[in-house]
């Protein structure tokens, strides 16, 4: 078993078609797919399930992701610490982000590639509780991300920032004019807000459920302009971390601040994550080192 096959294996697995990882890991189709074939008659078992339309992992396939992951990280890991003895940064930077953090990951990017020119940078935007789970399978070196309590088993934060949650409402509603707003006064609004995913959304159910109010969320988004946009038409409410209600694009819309005196913790925390037991990579440790200069 070679770390190529692996390589070509988590990529179909991830893409979930032959053609889009053969893209991906810049090889024929044909070359990738008789990497796997070799594969599966080493294991002696079918990895995935091939139909005309998708590709699916089978038993076994879930069972070899993880670990392949794990190996592949490992290696990685191996690489990196023979060039940081060596005194070189190079290799490969996997980072995760959510939308929005009050971090400028895009900053940081930029200013750790024009200084390591050897070291490939790859972004996945995506929910934090899906980069959670990348960081854990050590698909993700690191990543930015929003938590409303402890990290998963795998996997450690380090807070970086920490904001309050606040009513995002058009001029009209009810309570635009309020100094301050009780979770239960907003029980049976019609909601607009983030997929489960996200932080932010995961904070507010949970507070919503701490104080036992009903709440509909009739409209569900995948990106900050989009829930901005939906308040602004009067189709709903939304309660979001207070720099996403002074953005630019909500000019025009109401922020209440949302009460914090319950003896729950209601704030949006920014952290970044790292794999548990394993100190960072030599590329993540000079990338967050740009945080503290």
């Amino acid at each position: 078993m070679e770390l190529r096959q692996l390589e070509y294996f988590v990529a179909v697995a991830e893409e979930r078609h032959f053609t889009k990882a053969a893209q991906r890991m810049m090889v024929s189709q044909s070359g990738l797919s008789a990497s796997v074939r070799a594969l599966e008659r080493e294991l002696g078992a079918p990895l995935f399930v091939r139909t005309t339309r998708s590709v699916e992992l089978t038993g076994a396939g879930r069972a070899l992701l993880l670990e392949a992951n794990r190996t592949l990280a490992g290696a990685r890991a191996a690489r990196e610490a023979v060039a940081e003895v060596q005194g070189l940064l190079r290799g490969s930077l996997a980072v995760g982000v959510e939308q929005c953090v009050t971090v400028d990951v895009g900053a940081l990017l930029a200013r750790f590639r024009a200084q390591h020119t050897n070291v490939e940078v790859r972004l996945r935007q995506a929910g934090s509780a899906l980069l959670m789970e990348d960081v854990v399978d050590g698909r993700l070196d690191m990543a930015f991300v929003t938590l409303p309590g402890p990290p998963p088993d795998g996997a450690c934060l380090l807070p970086l920032d920490s904001e309050p949650m606040v009513l995002l409402c058009g001029p009209g509603h009810r309570l635009a004019d309020a100094p301050e707003v009780e979770w239960p006064q907003l029980a049976d609004e019609t909601f607009v807000d983030f997929h489960p995913d996200w932080g932010a959304r995961r904070l507010t159910d949970r507070a919503f459920a701490a104080c036992r109010a009903p709440r509909r969320v009739a409209l569900e988004v995948y990106d900050v302009h989009t829930l901005i946009d939906l308040v602004r038409h009067g189709l709903g409410i939304a309660v979001v971390p207070r720099p996403i209600a002074r953005k630019e694009q909500a000019v025009g819309l109401c922020e209440v601040p949302m009460a914090e005196g319950d003896g729950h913790r209601r704030r949006w925390e920014v952290s970044v994550a790292f794999p548990a037991g394993d100190r960072p990579s030599p590329a993540a440790r000079e990338l967050l080192s740009y945080l503290e200069r």
